[in-house]
């Protein structure tokens, strides 16, 4: 998963997400699925995160005083959440378009998150360093995914994590994350997700590991109809998330 020109964009992706943008914030519209995996996503970052930390997960600001990056932030989901929990928070995207609708929606929202429309790569580049990366749902979506990790571990600081959300490479997830939620319940739109991009464990830990970082948690996160949200699972073969942490 090599790309010759040093670069994580992969222009198609951003090109992608920059016409759906003024959608970001709409839970009935192109992101509405993301909008449903936010609850679990946000208690699994923050208990974590609390946990490494040593904060109390109750507190009304628990990641106060931590600097926290959302790599491929999209229109910000992730950032404001963190935000309000109290961490520094850079949301950083290649799409401009993202970036102009995720600063207007704070402004808005009246929450302080620093959004820039900069690559991974570049922000390591000029030695910007956090306590937390956040890591979700965007490295199926670049270039080159060894650069891609690599950048982003290399920016995490001793005794800091990062946390990786994406979907697993197999049979299931092309059945039930691509032909289920794109062709059949079009809970995405066709071809967010190609099968050839998507990213197997071992595909993130290898990178991660060669950048001094050790997994110390991983777990699948699957859909219940039932009950209409998102969970935790032990099964990987879908949608899954990795947490890995830099010695102190």
């Amino acid at each position: 998963m090599s790309n010759t020109e040093g670069t994580t964009i992969d222009q198609a992706e951003v090109d992608r997400f920059s016409a759906m943008a003024s959608e970001w914030w709409d839970p009935t519209g192109k992101f509405r699925p993301l909008h449903k995996f936010n609850p679990v996503r946000l208690e699994y970052i923050r208990d974590r995160a609390c946990a490494q930390f040593g904060r109390d997960p109750k507190s009304p600001q628990p990641l106060a005083g931590l600097r926290v990056l959302d790599i491929g932030c999209g229109g910000g989901l992730l950032s404001e959440p963190m935000a309000r929990m109290g961490a520094e928070v850079l949301g950083a995207d290649a799409s401009e378009t993202n970036i102009e609708i995720a600063k207007i929606h704070a402004t808005q929202s009246g929450v302080a998150v620093d959004y820039r429309a900069v690559p991974a790569e570049d922000l390591a580049a000029n030695g910007e360093t956090f306590d937390i990366v956040l890591n979700m749902e965007v490295v199926e979506h670049v270039a080159d995914v060894d650069l891609f990790l690599s950048a982003c571990a290399g920016m995490v600081r001793p005794g800091g994590l990062m946390f990786v959300a994406t979907i697993n490479r197999t049979f299931k997830a092309l059945a039930l994350a691509i032909v289920g939620a794109e062709y059949v319940l079009r809970w995405l739109p066709r071809g967010t997700h190609q099968y050839e991009k998507l990213v197997r464990p071992e595909e993130i830990e290898a990178p991660v590991g060669r950048s001094g970082m050790q997994m110390i948690d991983r777990t699948g996160v699957f859909y219940n109809p039932l009950s209409d949200r998102w969970d935790l699972s032990r099964d990987m073969d879908v949608n899954y998330m990795m947490l890995a942490a830099r010695p102190k």
